[in-house]
């Protein structure tokens, strides 16, 4: 988990610090903005959205801001109680909500998306579903990525839900850029002292990795770091073309 921590309603425990502000990230591949997206490797899964889940679009700060497509996933957690009733998240996302924006005051949530322990998938950061929106979850690696919050506290010994293994590696498969193997690796640039690399830097990441990956914390908790690997293969799997 993250350096600092705040608490929000009964039903939220502290949440993992995200950090907003990055300098832009020169990927190494750099894409042509005037360039067609390509078609999704892997069908959309269902989404709840913003509107559905009564996210106060009042505390919003700023518009979005659109990056490229996405070529890396960073699985986080929220450190929410595993307990809870998948009918009470679109509340306790309200109150992530105003947790970042008004105690750590962010733009909005950092997160892109969340996946509850039933599997159910809800946009987290607004500004379009369909677009690659430039999150703030984690520091130095926020272009070209989407981050994916799983809601729960995944110490080491916690069962990880199939459900929510499944519903992470959905909405992964379906952003993720055509053409890049869930299972390899990519080449990406820090753009934040403040990460594990010094600005400019250039590194080797898993396609998927744990937040852990890039910043001193222990996120996504062990128990669901270790589920990355199966992670990776249902991607591989939904990305793998019918015939």
């Amino acid at each position: 988990m993250w350096l600092r921590r705040t608490a929000l309603a009964a039903a939220v425990v502290p949440l993992a610090l995200l950090v907003f502000r990055d300098a832009p990230v020169r990927f190494l591949a750099p894409e042509r903005a005037s360039a067609k997206p390509a078609a999704p490797a892997a069908p959309r899964p269902a989404i709840v959205g913003r509107a559905q889940w009564h996210a106060d679009e009042s505390l919003v700060k700023e518009h979005a801001s659109y990056t490229g497509e996405v070529n890396a996933v960073f699985v986080h957690h929220t450190g929410h109680r595993n307990d809870y009733d998948c009918a009470d998240v679109p509340r306790m996302l309200r109150a992530m909500e105003e947790d970042h924006v008004r105690s750590e005051g962010w733009d909005d949530i950092g997160y892109n998306f969340v996946v509850d322990r039933c599997g159910t998938v809800y946009e987290g950061r607004g500004g379009g579903i369909g677009r690659s929106v430039r999150g703030a979850h984690t520091t130095g690696f926020n272009e070209h990525s989407v981050g994916i919050a799983a809601i729960g506290d995944f110490a080491p010994g916690v069962p990880v839900p199939k459900a929510l293994i499944e519903g992470i590696a959905k909405v992964a498969a379906w952003k993720l850029r055509p053409g890049i193997d869930p299972r390899g690796t990519v080449r990406m640039v820090s753009s934040n002292d403040d990460s594990l690399f010094h600005r400019g830097q250039v590194v080797h990441l898993h396609v998927v990795s744990g937040h852990r990956d890039t910043f001193e914390t222990t996120c996504p908790g062990d128990a669901l770091y270790a589920q990355l690997p199966a992670i990776r293969e249902e991607m591989a799997r939904l990305r793998t073309p019918r015939r």
